[in-house]
């Protein structure tokens, strides 16, 4: 995989964002391509992918994307980018290509949209749905109390608009994604999963942050397994019909098991 993916030119956040299960899911049939480069234009705190001034986005992406997710014979494909705000629409037209790209060239995978926040737009959040994903998964990362610190250009009360946007333009499922051991509290925690179900929210994934380097904000608390146990069963009694809550679940963890 890496040496098509180096020869291609493509990125996997797999990589990227130093996941601990990009084996397991590799081997599975998914993978998670990073769109639009390397650079985000954002510096959160919680993250390992560099800031900066990106380059424009390369037209030939989706379709390289797609013949990848053909000649790698994949199931599921997860497509996220870095955020861009240095773009008009945030990047939505370029996920929104690349979504048709691979349902052209492998017509039988299905597709899950990472997206950032595009600033709330409700037109980007349509583009990208009009496109057909299977899933549209748009992350909270953490409560609303944290996430001035956490996110640090983001907005909690943003990310649920582009969450009820998605819901409002029929898309059939939607996905959120949060991380313990920030300092969040248990009630913190509970009333994110009250907004995101109020927002229409249908997936959910609950994982242990980990410090990527000394540079980002530490762990405040490595959180015990009987916790995550406990905010999965009080997610499904809030109506999500899935759920994967665990210390090492990450984002796109089992994407392709709903």
């Amino acid at each position: 995989m890496k040496v098509l993916l180096t020869g291609s030119r493509l990125h996997t956040v797999c990589e990227e964002a130093r996941c601990p299960n990009q084996g397991e899911c590799w081997t599975r049939g998914t993978a998670t391509f990073m769109l639009l480069g390397e650079t985000c234009t954002r510096s959160c705190g919680f993250c390992a992918v560099a800031t900066g001034r990106p380059a424009p986005p390369d037209p030939d992406e989706p379709r390289h994307v797609a013949e990848a997710s053909r000649r790698l014979g994949l199931k599921f494909v997860v497509v996220t980018s870095v955020a861009r705000d240095d773009l008009k629409d945030g990047g939505a037209s370029h996920f929104a290509a690349t979504v048709r790209a691979i349902r052209e060239r492998n017509p039988e995978a299905r597709v899950e949209v990472l997206v950032p926040d595009f600033k709330g737009d409700q037109d980007s959040v349509r583009v990208v749905v009009e496109s057909g994903p299977t899933v549209f998964n748009h992350n909270l990362e953490t409560v609303e109390r944290l996430t001035k610190r956490v996110r640090i250009q983001a907005r909690y009360a943003r990310s649920l608009e582009v969450l009820r946007i998605a819901k409002a333009q029929g898309q059939p499922k939607t996905k959120t994604g949060i991380m313990l051991g920030l300092g969040e509290t248990e009630e913190e925690v509970l009333a994110l999963l009250r907004d995101a179900r109020a927002a229409g929210c249908d997936i959910l994934t609950i994982g242990q942050y980990l410090q990527p380097t000394k540079q980002h904000l530490p762990v405040v608390e490595f959180v015990h397994p009987d916790r995550f146990k406990a905010f999965e069963a009080a997610a499904y009694a809030l109506g999500f019909t899935s759920v994967f809550s665990g210390p090492l679940v990450r984002s796109s963890y089992h994407a392709e098991a709903v």
